[in-house]
């Protein structure tokens, strides 16, 4: 059976590109487009479709109203599409907030070569979206302070924040799920280096919004730094991100090599350089996300005396990437989303008196 797509954007254009694209698919079918949220009201109750594109700036009723009460009171799957503005990233991230599975950007026509790669990646996430689990979230407000982050176990031995370091993969369903684990972080926790999936223009909203939310210090990496315990580094969009040392250091390091499981960035490229750079000292964390990037990689980072963590398929958006590590045997522990920061936490408290050097 088809998975059923409703197409909802107020330029003709785009819904024509995106009716063609999605049509292409065998697997897939358009069964309505409207060109706002009250034509597209209607259009849900008489094609009850399975996954719903929505554009995220509309007029009538703004994108944001319209998908927070379609999330409360029939909860689907949404696709954002998104403007590349610094504007559109603040919309898409409050709407993957409110419960939107993923998004895209919207397709630069004058770019027919990259048509095919854009067609790919529609079909992908629209596959990824049908597949999620959406359920009820806690919204929280824009204007939200701090978390606490004080409450897990403490580090007893203050090397480890120093020479320990937590190594974080995700895609769809990621962003959430990223922000959750980090407003658990204690300000004392290790280096954290994280890749989601992501394209160019978001990561840095992302970054600055995660920094707003979370007890320890946020930032897109800028490749070159010196990687600090209360400190998370976010693989910017389009560029892979590694660990490397230099002298006594753990830094960061960014390049533009080519896409990786079809992506760049690519999980498997940091947990790889964590592997061969940082061995027993580093601890992985996958979570949510469609496809099989991180596996091997994390499979790597257990060879080398890493310990890792997986999130598990009732807590996850898309339970692809977890499950591909934790098919390969890459991963040590299985947790809920909940549960996994005082799950890592847990691990280097009791391991912080051992002995710590590659």
């Amino acid at each position: 059976m088809k998975t059923k797509v409703l197409i909802v954007d107020d330029s003709a254009l785009i819904r024509s590109v995106m009716k063609e694209i999605i049509n292409s698919q065998p697997d897939m079918e358009v069964v309505g487009v409207a060109p706002d949220p009250i034509i597209a009201r209607d259009l849900i109750k008489q094609t009850n479709p399975d996954v719903l594109t929505l554009d995220v700036e509309m007029p009538k009723m703004d994108g944001l109203d319209f998908l927070e009460k379609l999330m409360r009171l029939r909860p689907m799957p949404v696709v954002m599409v998104s403007s590349l503005t610094e504007r559109g990233s603040e919309i898409t991230l409050r709407a993957l907030e409110l419960g939107a599975v993923d998004f895209v950007t919207k397709p630069k026509m004058s770019i027919q070569s990259g048509m095919l790669e854009y067609t790919e990646m529609i079909a992908d996430k629209i596959r990824a979206a049908s597949r999620a689990r959406i359920k009820a979230r806690q919204i929280m407000p824009v204007d939200a302070g701090k978390a606490s982050g004080g409450a897990l176990p403490q580090i007893r031995n203050p090397l480890t924040s120093s020479e320990k370091l937590i190594i974080i993969g995700a895609s769809t369903g990621g962003t959430e799920a990223i922000k959750d684990f980090l407003m658990q972080m204690p300000s004392d926790c290790p280096g954290i280096l994280i890749t989601q999936h992501m394209p160019a223009g978001f990561t840095k909203s992302f970054a600055q919004r995660l920094d707003n939310l979370c007890k320890i210090s946020v930032k897109e990496s800028e490749g070159n730094e010196r990687i600090l315990p209360g400190h998370a580094y976010l693989a910017p969009g389009d560029m892979h991100l590694q660990l490397v040392r230099s002298g006594a250091n753990y830094m960061t390091q960014l390049d533009q090599g080519p896409p990786v499981n079809r992506h760049r960035p690519s999980v498997d490229v940091l947990f790889h350089s964590a592997a061969t750079h940082a061995g027993k000292n580093a601890v992985g964390v996958i979570l949510t996300g469609m496809g099989k990037d991180g596996a091997q990689g994390m499979l790597e980072m257990k060879k080398a005396g890493a310990y890792n963590f997986a999130q598990d398929e009732a807590s996850c958006v898309v339970f692809g990437m977890p499950r591909e590590a934790i098919a390969v045997g890459a991963a040590h522990e299985v947790g809920a989303l909940q549960a996994l920061p005082s799950m890592v936490m847990n691990y280097l408290s009791t391991n912080s008196t051992r002995a710590l050097r590659v």
